[in-house]
């Protein structure tokens, strides 16, 4: 009896399993297919990434080599420039502002300090963009602006990063510092300078810099 009763239950399931693989064997199917077709396009994007990496680091490279060798002088620090705009236009987002800051900076020294800014402030304001690399767009805006840029905007860009954990924090406070000279805010600017002398987490370059102009300014 035990048997019949195994057998008769193995041909309920068989037939369950056959009805309801005709009424949904369609959809089942169709779920395979896209599951096969989602891990292969994923494949397929990943492998497509890789080469514009391969091929962006490869033109960056080049172009940094054609500086090396050539230099900078006459035409070609206008063709450096389009080089590198030229790889920011169509590359991965790392070495896209990676060439936007190589030709920001490269147009900031021919003198073309609008040209510059306008990358700067095209990068800063990426939020695809490493919060980084970004900063830095920012903190070399100011750098460049400090001496002549309008005070207000100047310390409303460097206050950020100037903030505490802030990775660009001593050059920001730095140039506060020095923003602080401009406007006759002497005493602010030597207890700033003094921070940065006394702060060891500090790059010995700035606090070098701080160190001696707080001598020039009787600190």
């Amino acid at each position: 009896m035990v048997d019949i009763f195994d057998e008769v239950e193995e041909e309920l399931r068989e037939e369950r399993m056959q009805a309801f693989l005709k009424k949904y064997g369609g959809v089942l199917f169709a779920g395979c297919l896209m599951v096969i077709g989602a891990v292969g396009g994923w494949k397929a994007w990943g492998w497509h990434e890789d080469r514009q990496n391969l091929d962006a680091a490869a033109r960056y490279i080049a172009a940094t080599a054609r500086i090396e060798t050539a230099g900078l002088a006459g035409p070609n620090r206008p063709e450096a420039i389009a080089a590198f705009e030229a790889i920011a236009a169509n590359a991965p987002d790392g070495y896209r502002v990676l060439a936007l800051l190589r030709a920001s900076g490269l147009r900031a020294d021919s003198g073309d300090l609008r040209g510059a800014a306008a990358l700067w402030d095209q990068i800063a304001a990426d939020k695809s963009a490493d919060p980084l690399l970004r900063d830095l767009a920012s903190l070399i805006w100011c750098l460049y602006h400090v001496d002549d840029g309008d005070p207000a905007v100047v310390e409303g860009r460097l206050k950020p990063l100037a903030a505490p954990g802030a990775a660009w924090r001593s050059l920001a406070l730095e140039q506060l510092a020095l923003l602080d000279l401009r406007q006759g805010r002497t005493e602010a600017a030597r207890t700033q300078l003094k921070k940065l002398v006394e702060d060891t987490t500090a790059p010995n370059g700035v606090r070098g810099r701080a160190g001696a102009l707080l001598d020039r300014v009787g600190g």
